[in-house]
């Protein structure tokens, strides 16, 4: 069975009326990407922050999988699927997926402030001040913020290296080191990339499919289940 490997960016998510990470004007949601996403921002404000996620959370918990979702499930029954995500919402598993890689981590999830590989899951959309892990350290969001390491790189990069196929959608290929994982693909690979505005990166012999995700994504479903 051939080995797709999808990476999903901020443009599959908008559809389902999230908001994109980095917006035109630079701000998340209103804030400043330093004031709630970074380690110094939960030193200086743990409060603001908490609550920021919390309020992400119940967005996410209230948004649906759009046909872009819900097509990528479809490839499973005829490929090996594995989907890297550099978003932080559940969309893919809620739209069926069941093999899916969160680069920067989930929201619905807690993690302690002390170890990031301690995770819990949430009961409803809060994460409470005062709430602690099991070494006494407060809870935050299971997300990980500019400055901090990115644990599942290193399994990304090996997951391309192994693909037959490769798409790219909804990203701008800007965060790194996302960005970079499309280097460790195979250079015979085929690959794809699904996003209305196709970034200046993609000089790598990709084919480019100019739509938003709930366009470009089944109508390439169809093409590869037809194969």
């Amino acid at each position: 069975m051939k080995k797709i490997v999808v990476l999903t960016g901020a443009g599959i998510s908008a559809e389902s009326g999230l908001k994109t990470f980095r917006d035109t004007d630079g701000l998340w949601e209103g804030y400043n990407i330093e004031d709630v996403a970074t380690p110094e921002a939960w030193q200086r404000n743990p409060e603001m922050v908490q609550d920021f996620y919390n309020q992400r959370r119940k967005s996410v918990l209230e948004a649906k999988p759009n046909a872009a979702h819900y097509a990528l499930t479809k490839l499973e029954d005829k490929y090996e699927v594995t989907i890297i995500t550099q978003n932080i919402d559940d969309l893919h598993e809620r739209g069926g997926s069941t093999n899916v890689v969160h680069l920067h981590g989930i929201i619905t999830r807690s993690q302690s402030s002390v170890k990031a590989s301690l995770t819990y899951p949430i009961n409803g959309w809060e994460i409470k001040m005062g709430e602690k892990c099991e070494l006494g350290s407060q809870l935050r969001a299971h997300v990980v913020w500019f400055g901090e390491a990115v644990p599942m790189i290193e399994t990304a990069a090996q997951i391309c290296s192994q693909a037959d196929l490769f798409i790219l959608i909804g990203t701008s290929l800007a965060v790194y080191p996302a960005a970079g994982l499309i280097n460790y693909v195979p250079r015979e690979v085929k690959k794809y990339i699904i996003d209305p505005n196709i970034p200046t990166a993609s000089n790598r012999s990709i084919i480019e499919m100019p739509y938003k995700a709930t366009i470009g994504v089944p109508k390439l479903v169809d093409e590869l289940l037809a194969q």
